[in-house]
């Protein structure tokens, strides 16, 4: 099992057990290959070998990567979706587009916007109802081809969404609006569709949300998911693809300042985050 993290001082390759130093390493360069995986394993022979990485500091996998995403791909999805946007009279949009052939796709978040492991994710000032919203997320190369997964946390502000569904840049887009991490796990297969996704919220020493489904709820499979994104569009740098979320907290609940956000998906890992 390969997984690849970015630290603060540079890439690392974990094989097994064992990890390799690659300072020199850039991801776009993992990104534009056809087959990651075997220049990775060719770059790990010379490569000196850690103990660990606990001493150093995890970023977010990307470099120059977009990260886009997929909406309404889960049943409880697209109910939530509905509740929302029902006092705008928009919730018949996302009863069809759950149904449709063409899934939702939208730009997340550009480089900048995206934070890693343990760093702070925001909610915006003139919001007053948001969720972290736990999602797979494709690790997508220059070809369209899925080569490995991360662990997403797409951040949405569902008041200005639920207002009008053509706000919706508004409650996804904004500074820090989008966590990913720990590592990318190479994968030559889609993860087991029992994998399960895992979110809890807490909130002083309390939880204050827990939650979980499973990959058998995506309705959409990530390579119909990536087809659709790389049709008429190009992505020199590869990209990361989130592909939305089966945990929608209930209405009552919004996130508040200090709130910490745990997403587990095994076998990548656990993605923490503190509300700012």
């Amino acid at each position: 099992m390969m997984r690849l993290f970015r630290t603060t001082e540079g890439a690392v390759v974990q094989d097994d057990d064992t990890y390799y130093d690659l300072p020199d390493l850039a991801l776009k360069d993992v990104f534009g290959q056809c087959e990651p995986r075997p220049m990775l394993e060719d770059r790990i022979t010379t490569a000196p070998r850690l103990r660990t990485i606990s001493g150093r500091t995890v970023i977010a996998p990307l470099d120059l990567q977009e990260v886009w995403a997929a909406g309404v791909t889960y049943y409880r999805s697209r109910d939530a979706r509905m509740e929302e946007a029902k006092p705008a009279g928009g919730e018949d949009f996302y009863a069809r587009v759950y149904e449709a052939e063409r899934p939702e796709l939208f730009m997340k978040a550009t480089p900048h916007r995206v934070v890693g492991p343990g760093q702070g994710v925001r909610i915006r000032k003139d919001s007053h109802w948001n969720v972290p919203e736990p999602e797979l997320t494709l690790a997508i190369n220059t070809a369209g081809r899925v080569f490995g997964v991360t662990v997403g946390n797409d951040m949405s502000s569902r008041d200005i969404e639920g207002e009008n569904p053509l706000y919706l840049p508004q409650a996804k887009v904004y500074d820090q609006c989008c966590a990913l991490g720990p590592c990318i796990l190479l994968t030559d297969d889609p993860l087991p569709t029992s994998t399960e996704i895992s979110l809890k919220i807490y909130r002083g020493a309390q939880i204050a949300f827990d939650g979980a489904t499973t990959l058998s709820q995506l309705r959409r499979t990530p390579d119909e998911l990536a087809g659709w994104l790389f049709r008429e569009n190009s992505f020199p740098n590869g990209c990361f693809l989130m592909t939305g979320t089966g945990i929608v907290p209930t209405s009552s609940f919004t996130l508040k300042k200090g709130d910490r956000i745990q997403i587990t998906i095994e076998p990548i890992g656990s993605l923490t985050n503190v509300v700012l």
